[in-house]
């Protein structure tokens, strides 16, 4: 048995990664207080990451959302040239972002406690979940993932693409791949503008 085998804790975290990233979310919808200030600053940058998000996709295809880790080839090109883990970067920005969009009006402790809890427990869960999916990589692929790894960062991107990428971009896979996370941005986006209107 490898270590990707044998790790039921980081399996667990990886299922359930939809449902406990959502728990910063609702901490946001009760007790973020927004400005117009506040969403004009944070939804640009919650609109960047979801793009992020877009553009990995379209490489990875519609595996992202399974509930074990799957990878039926080893996607290097576009965002994954740049950097290994582009969706999670994606998501953080769209976490930060909406971190920034609904605590406006909060008190500064306030606010960082919001962007702290939420920002603090998504890098916990991907300090799990990455080591994860990459034990399972390196035992499916082995040396050409051990090389890959060689030449992009996990998590900050290169300025400039690592040569070689392999994939295509298949933007036709998107609405599906992204369906549960664009449902995701509507609704805190309505619920943004509730709030703002009632602030």
């Amino acid at each position: 048995m490898n270590d990707f085998e044998g790790d039921e804790f980081k399996a667990f975290v990886f299922k359930n990664r939809g449902a406990l990233l959502a728990l910063p979310a609702i901490g946001l919808i009760l007790f973020g207080r927004p400005s117009a200030f506040s969403i004009s600053l944070g939804l640009p940058l919650a609109f960047l990451g979801e793009a992020v998000r877009c553009w990995a996709v379209g490489y990875s295809g519609v595996t992202t959302r399974d509930d074990r880790v799957v990878a039926p080839e080893l996607v290097t090109a576009g965002p994954y040239a740049y950097v290994r883990n582009p969706l999670y970067v994606g998501n953080f920005l769209t976490a930060a972002g909406f971190a920034l969009a609904y605590t406006g009006k909060n008190t500064f402790g306030a606010r960082l406690g919001l962007m702290g809890l939420g920002l603090g427990s998504m890098a916990a869960i991907y300090a799990i979940i990455i080591p994860h999916e990459e034990a399972f990589l390196r035992s499916r692929f082995g040396a050409a993932f051990e090389a890959y790894c060689g030449e992009v960062p996990p998590i900050f991107p290169l300025k400039e693409a690592a040569a070689g990428g392999k994939g295509d971009y298949k933007p036709e896979v998107i609405p599906q791949a992204e369906s549960r996370t664009f449902g995701s941005l509507a609704a805190m986006l309505v619920i943004l503008g509730l709030k703002a209107l009632r602030a």
